[in-house]
């Protein structure tokens, strides 16, 4: 016969709710027992019933995730944290690609998430109209971009300071042609390359350097962008003697055009990048570490929390340490002064 709730708690000595409660990842439930539950519900053949647990508590025990890219490295990562929190506490992840501007309109227009999902996490940054969509559905919302809005639990870094000690490393080290590679194709409503670009506007100002409009390319937040946007600041009259990326992508993509036009980094030119991609190491790449991953995890955790206590005052704004990480890729400019 099939072991049931009572069988798992009476053979461990519990109730048949703490039972509940630890197979569900709830609080209230030490990590010993919980422990303990779980093998013996695994030795008994125990599993909890999904449309029992959904009528008694009347939760679908669903997730939507909205992306704008789900192939790209950042929402990849933030979407692979985030869901293996979600299906640790029995939740199922319901993905919605929103990646066309239209299939974004059909999907704030239909609101197919509607009596389907217990929350939802959003990796893309809704306009007003949008938000209110997602309000209107009465459930816990999270995003790991953007910065704070009504109704959202936001889990983010502040991508000024970020930039800021970016482009000041550069200019300690004595650059004064100091390019930007930027995103400024990405995602709709996206403000992080507008908050970077700013910061490295104000660092430039700062230091007394004039800016130049022929040291910004567009580099699309990928290699590939990344290696035409570097041919691109190379073909100038007076090229950069150091470059600051918006990601590490887009400063791979840099690296590999510099090789291509026979230029050493960092002899040549300096490069530093922005999220300590898992492959910056791997190119000694110069860099502002951001935990993505830690971004999709804890906004996963705090709607979880919010669906476990309702009543409970959610943090509004999270956010999450950076720090400048120095490799291979930044020296002082062979030639101090511009070039």
């Amino acid at each position: 016969m099939t072991a049931s709730i009572t069988d798992v708690a009476r053979a461990a000595g519990v109730s048949t709710s703490t039972v509940s409660r630890a197979l569900r990842g709830r609080p209230g439930v030490s990590e010993e027992v919980r422990t303990q539950i779980a093998a013996l519900a695994a030795q008994l053949g125990y599993t909890a019933s999904r449309s029992a647990s959904s009528l008694a508590s009347g939760r679908t025990f669903t997730i939507g995730v909205v992306v704008p890219y789900v192939g790209r490295w950042f929402f990849g990562t933030v979407l692979d944290a985030a869901e293996q929190v979600f299906s640790a506490a029995g939740y199922d992840v319901l993905l919605y690609n929103l990646g066309s501007p239209e299939t974004r309109k059909r999907f704030f227009t239909k609101l197919p998430v509607r009596k389907r999902v217990d929350a939802v996490l959003s990796l893309l940054i809704p306009d007003e109209e949008e938000s209110a969509a997602l309000r209107s559905l009465g459930v816990p919302l999270a995003t790991t971009v953007g910065g704070a809005r009504l109704g959202f639990i936001v889990v983010g870094i502040d991508d000024r300071a970020g930039t800021e000690s970016a482009v000041r490393h550069l200019v300690n080290l004595g650059h004064r042609r100091i390019g930007m590679i930027s995103g400024s194709s990405g995602p709709l409503h996206w403000t992080t390359p507008v908050e970077r670009r700013s910061a490295y506007l104000d660092v430039l100002t700062d230091a007394g350097i004039e800016h130049d409009a022929a040291l910004e390319a567009d580099g699309d937040y990928t290699v590939e962008g990344g290696e035409r946007a570097m041919t691109e600041l190379l073909a100038v009259s007076r090229p950069p003697t150091a470059v600051f990326a918006q990601s590490d992508e887009m400063a791979m993509g840099a690296l590999r055009a510099l090789r291509r036009h026979r230029l050493k980094v960092p002899d040549d030119v300096s490069v530093v990048g922005f999220d300590d991609h898992e492959l910056a190491d791997v190119v000694g790449l110069t860099t502002v570490a951001q935990p993505v991953a830690d971004q999709g995890a804890e906004a996963a955790r705090l709607l979880l929390r919010q669906l476990d206590e309702p009543d409970a005052e959610p943090p509004g704004q999270v956010q999450m340490p950076i720090r400048l990480v120095l490799r291979e890729t930044t020296a002082p400019p062979r030639l101090l002064g511009p070039r």
